[in-house]
């Protein structure tokens, strides 16, 4: 027994003169006709009825869409055979034919027609393949365009909350343009650059308009998760990877801080005028992302051993500095004076530490311990040592000083990193006798 057929026929991109002899061909054959929409410059070519009615009944499109192919599929199983005709071609953003083509209980042949996109290209003057175009649509923008930089060809925007939805899923400013497209194919065709927050502004959008996007800001949560999914690869399908544990990549984690910070000394010391300073930025950002390599590493092995991952980590830093910027995300009222004080209060507080001196990683190198003792103790107005016989403040003056320290060291056959942390334990703990 033949089961029921519904051909399907794709009106183009606009006027009747776009059609293919095919799909003339078609009309003229098969008597049992609907159209999607009769909103369409060709559908005068096709003597049908539309299913208009539904967009009028419904309150989602997925319920349009639904309702239209239960008809269709009602209407195929009593004639036997049913043209359904579609803007554009059947094969380009239309969602009917995606579900009709699931069904299992009818036939379906698609036919090929003129799309949009096939104007879209002569009038943008892109080449898809070369420029790698995707193309989505409007009312599934949010999702279909997670993670992508463009270019792309958005269909569908017909109408001004479509526009407003497009722009809300992307935190851009006015350097972000789109190019709207219009009416392709038709006399009063119109092709406009609009700056991204004018989209759902200036633009008087109809069923014939689309949005050309060359390039998007760059979606940060959806690069930070497509980035933890290639270290979840790596830890389990590379050998190397699957070998590591938190110890043996403590020392990639330093070496990785150290280029991190050779990197950003070069950049400093790069005029913001010279042909190096891009390559400088170059080296930072590549040496930013091995951090976070490093990061993303340590979070996955926590992971499976069922503590957290990097979106706990990434929580657990927001909510941390949430709480410690109360004069940012609350009604507190500070200076620059103020802040390190009440920074290192809030910390001292948020840890039930005894002592800000508590939580100063001993491992750190006996130069950058002395520091952040002193930084601490400066906060909470404790005295520090003065500078001594340092005359001349300057970045000069201070290396000879350390470095003649460190050669009276040697002379003396005293190792200077062990004199120093221990100098610095000991300030440390003059300052826990004398808080509060």
């Amino acid at each position: 027994m033949t089961r029921p057929r519904i051909d399907i026929i794709g009106l183009g991109p606009a006027g009747p003169d776009l059609l293919t002899a095919g799909t003339l061909a078609l009309i003229d054959e098969v008597p049992t006709r609907r159209l999607r929409t009769a909103r369409h410059p060709a559908a005068i070519a096709v003597d049908a009825e539309s299913f208009d009615h539904h967009y009028e009944t419904h309150d989602t499109f997925d319920a349009v869409y639904g309702a239209i192919v239960a008809e269709l599929v009602s209407l195929a199983a009593e004639h036997g055979r049913v043209l359904y005709a579609v803007p554009g071609s059947p094969a380009v953003a239309e969602h009917t034919v995606e579900l009709l083509l699931e069904r299992e209980d009818i036939d379906v042949v698609t036919h090929a027609a003129l799309s949009f996109v096939d104007l879209a290209w002569v009038a943008l003057g892109v080449d898809p393949i070369a420029d790698g175009v995707r193309i989505v649509d409007g009312h599934r923008f949010a999702t279909e365009a997670a993670g992508e930089r463009g270019p792309l060809l958005v269909s569908q925007c017909h109408d001004r909350q479509t526009l407003s939805d497009i722009k809300l899923s992307i935190d851009a400013g006015p350097e972000l343009t789109a190019t709207v497209i219009q009416r392709l194919g038709l006399p009063d065709q119109h092709v406009s650059t609009v700056a991204w927050p004018d989209l759902d502004r200036t633009i008087d959008a109809d069923h014939l308009t689309s949005l050309y996007i060359p390039e998007l800001p760059a979606p940060v949560g959806a690069t930070f998760a497509q980035f933890a999914v290639m270290v979840e690869r790596l830890r389990s399908d590379c050998p190397w990877d699957a070998e590591q544990d938190h110890a043996t990549l403590r020392r990639y984690l330093l070496e990785e801080s150290y280029e991190t910070l050779e990197a950003i000394d070069h950049l400093v010391e790069t005029s913001p005028e010279s042909d190096e300073l891009e390559a400088r930025y170059g080296d930072l950002q590549e040496e930013l992302g091995d951090l976070l390599y490093q990061i993303f590493f340590h979070s996955i092995l926590a992971e499976e051993a069922g503590w957290f991952d990097v979106a706990d980590v990434a929580r657990g830093i927001h909510d941390k500095l949430f709480e410690r910027h109360p004069h940012v995300y609350g009604d507190v009222e500070t200076t620059l004076e103020d802040l390190p004080a009440q920074w290192e209060a809030a910390k001292k507080a948020e840890k039930s530490r005894s002592s800000i001196m508590d939580g100063i990683p001993a491992a750190l190198p006996a130069l950058l311990y002395a520091t952040k003792v002193q930084k601490k103790a400066s906060a909470i107005g404790h005295a520090v040592p003065d500078r001594g016989a340092l005359e001349a403040a300057d970045e000069a003056a201070v290396g000879e000083l350390l470095f003649s320290a460190v050669a009276l060291a040697r002379e003396l056959g005293i190792d200077a990193e062990s004199a120093l942390r221990q100098r610095a334990v000991a300030f440390a703990d003059d300052v826990r006798t004398t808080e509060n």
